[in-house]
């Protein structure tokens, strides 16, 4: 991300005149390390966030709604105490720093004072820092004496800037000279001698410049690019995922009105992320501890049909010893008699108890037989059960891992409730407005809606609700959701059953950049098996297509906050 210190110039001046002359009338702390300051302007409310978390620094307005916890942590009560109700005087950067200065005049009924609020934004050091008169009254992330740190931040401490880079301040025009008659040509050259030897710029902001002077620098055009008061503020993607946002024009990104509001979608879009992979992880983990004590079950009923693979022999060496009673007597650990089952007559060595007689030694190998043969035939329906349990099991993995948003999140987690596999304790219970349960994926092509089910409960009523002349598809030989195409009487192009076999195969839990073979055909000819696991069907009457997975960024594309029927 470029919280460089050319970012937060743009930042300083857009915050700055927004709020200038505003009023913090509230302050909450939704995460540790994340405040949010509801500040009147005179004819508006806005939220101003300010991130210090490493990932996530950054200060930009927001209109999300955060969760605030019930006790307020001790640097937000501590803010409340000492700026609620102060007035914004300015927003200004450091120097060439990447430090925000919010200059405050707070009032109280007998005295009137100005005190500063630092939002360093720097990484895994950004902190926010309160002072007064150079004097710090809090901090959100405090150092002491006995931590042996370079930098005190603690309550009565002098406010100290952060210690200057070993890089030459862009402010200092004749030191950049003197740096820049040692840069190299070419873009990626001098991308990266900027980036290493100036202050106050990252990575990207380095190559915007290097790009922008052909890979031949100067220091008046290194300043003319760093100073200028133009700006695109835009986020670059990848995939339908946020990459950067940057203060400068990039191609192919997506433009924004001010660098606050690219700012605020970049971290939208990346804590949606976060909080998805979260959710995957959660229902993934569980699902995966279901799946381990079925394998370990399954291991266990196949070590009990090896213990019983040799059931025939004991059942023959019991007869062959009841034949030979005559010939044995007590006492014997073990005989050698003639197998008369084997066509060349050969003998077959026998183990005896010494202390039984040979009718007891036989009778002993026949209770084994019967007890091997019962074992069989308890262990072939629990092991058909297993495998069914399993395979639903492994249904359940792939849709999660294929899961995407917290729409097919909330529909998987409903279906690991309803089979079992979480307990009710560990639904997310959340007071105030109840979420709706999310619908089926809905995809439109030619004038055809295609419709995809988000779990194996979907799937049920998908393939329920829909009409016998709909097309219904299927991955061969993988798990997959299950996909239909609302015909209304007509005949599908073949362009559109491409499509809905793309989006079948998108997700499935066969590879990316592999062709997934597509099984499809009328809904009437699809029929679920009584007593069968949710998603489990059997069809007849199909066709076969080969399908690239749609790619990412084109799934998914209507929102469907339908009640799961059709539509």
């Amino acid at each position: 991300m470029p919280q460089d210190a050319f970012t937060l110039r743009f930042v300083a001046k857009e915050l700055s005149d927004a709020l200038r002359g505003g009023k913090i009338n509230k302050i909450n702390q939704p995460e540790r390390e994340e405040l949010s300051l509801l500040i009147y302007t005179g004819t508006r409310t806005l939220k101003l966030v300010l991130n210090a978390n490493a990932s996530d620094c950054g200060a930009y307005f927001s209109a999300e709604e955060r969760e605030n916890p019930l006790t307020a942590p001790n640097f937000c009560m501590l803010l409340r105490k000492y700026i609620q109700n102060a007035e914004i005087l300015a927003v200004e950067q450091v120097k060439f720093e990447r430090i925000l200065c919010f200059r405050l005049l707070c009032r109280s009924d007998f005295s009137a004072c100005e005190r500063l609020l630092y939002a360093e934004i720097m990484g895994k050091y950004s902190n926010l820092i309160l002072t007064e008169n150079g004097t710090i009254l809090g901090a959100m992330k405090t150092t002491s004496l006995g931590e042996g740190c370079k930098r005190l931040l603690m309550p009565g401490a002098a406010y100290v800037l952060p210690a200057p880079q070993d890089k030459t301040d862009p402010c200092d025009e004749a030191a950049l000279a003197r740096l820049m008659e040692s840069a190299p040509k070419g873009e990626d050259e001098l991308s990266r001698f900027l980036f290493l030897h100036v202050a106050g710029i990252a990575p990207c902001t380095a190559e915007q410049i290097a790009s922008s002077c052909g890979g031949h620098a100067t220091a008046e055009r290194v300043r003319r690019f760093l100073f200028s008061e133009e700006t695109f503020p835009c986020v670059t993607e990848r995939n339908g995922m946020p990459v950067d946002f940057l203060a400068q024009k990039a191609p192919g990104a997506i433009p924004f009105d001010t660098l606050s509001a690219a700012q605020e979608y970049f971290y939208r879009k990346k804590r949606g992320k976060k909080r998805t992979d979260a959710f995957r992880r959660r229902l993934e983990s569980a699902v995966k501890a279901i799946q381990k004590k079925q394998e370990k079950r399954l291991s266990q009923i196949l070590e009990k049909y090896r213990e019983c693979a040799d059931m025939e022999q004991t059942r023959i060496k019991g007869e062959l010893i009841t034949a030979n009673l005559y010939a044995l007597a007590r006492g014997q650990r073990a005989c050698e008699l003639v197998d008369y089952y084997d066509p060349d007559g050969k003998t077959v060595k026998i183990a005896l108890d010494e202390s039984l007689t040979p009718s007891q030694n036989a009778q002993r190998y026949f209770k084994k037989y019967q007890k091997q043969k019962r074992t069989l035939a308890a262990l072939e329906p629990q092991e058909k059960a297993l495998r069914t349990e399993l395979a639903y099991t492994e249904s359940l993995l792939s849709a999660v891992r294929a899961a995407e948003t917290d729409e097919d999140m909330r529909s998987l987690e409903e279906e690991l409730l309803a089979a079992g596999y979480l307990k009710a304790q560990d639904e997310r219970k959340k007071k105030g407005k109840k979420q709706e349960t999310p619908g089926f994926r809905v995809f439109e092509r030619d004038g055809f809606r295609i419709l995809s089910g988000r779990n194996n409960l979907q799937n049920d009523r998908l393939v329920r609700a829909a009409a016998p002349d709909d097309v219904w598809l299927h991955a061969q030989k993988y798990h997959s959701s299950h996909v239909v195409i609302q015909t209304n009487g007509r005949a599908v192009p073949d362009e559109v059953l491409a499509y809905a076999a793309a989006v079948c195969a998108r997700y499935s839990d066969g590879k990316q950049g592999t062709k997934i073979p597509v099984d499809y055909c009328p809904a009437r000819f699809v029929r679920k098996p009584s007593g069968a696991k949710a998603g489990f069907v059997v069809y007849t009457d199909y066709k076969t297509v080969l399908a690239d997975p749609l790619p990412e960024g084109e799934a998914d594309p209507f929102s469907s906050a339908t009640d799961g029927t059709l539509p």
